[in-house]
């Protein structure tokens, strides 16, 4: 089993939101950004995603070598990591079977924590 966490200041997504244009398209699928859009105070959605995104890939000993956007968190309340591309090739070749995470926030922080187990093991 290989675990990974992330924790992150939600201003800090806030202002990345607000500075760069490209942030949201460059970051996040179609379908996350929707979900963010939806929600009352989006960058506390967001910054969980960010959080989960980083989780997923340093669980899968990748860090931040992958694409942000074959990292999709779905699904609600409980989280689905859809991984696509090079990420899934590269959790394929590691053997990797279940992924879960979580994720949470509070007013400043947001924070995800995610496992993966091989394939095939009971765990």
């Amino acid at each position: 089993m290989q675990i990974g966490i992330d924790l992150i200041e939600i201003a800090r997504v806030e202002q990345a939101l607000e500075r760069y244009p490209g942030f949201r398209e460059r970051v996040f699928t179609e379908a996350e950004r929707a979900y963010c859009e939806s929600r009352p105070r989006p960058a506390q959605h967001y910054a969980a995603r960010f959080a989960g995104k980083e989780a997923v890939g340093k669980a899968l000993g990748c860090g931040v070598r992958f694409t942000w956007k074959e990292i999709e968190i779905a699904g609600r309340p409980k989280p689905e990591v859809r991984l696509s591309g090079k990420t899934l090739a590269f959790a394929e070749r590691l053997g990797a079977g279940r992924i879960d995470l979580s994720m949470t926030h509070s007013k400043g922080l947001a924070a995800a924590v995610c496992s993966v187990v091989a394939a095939g093991a009971t765990a």
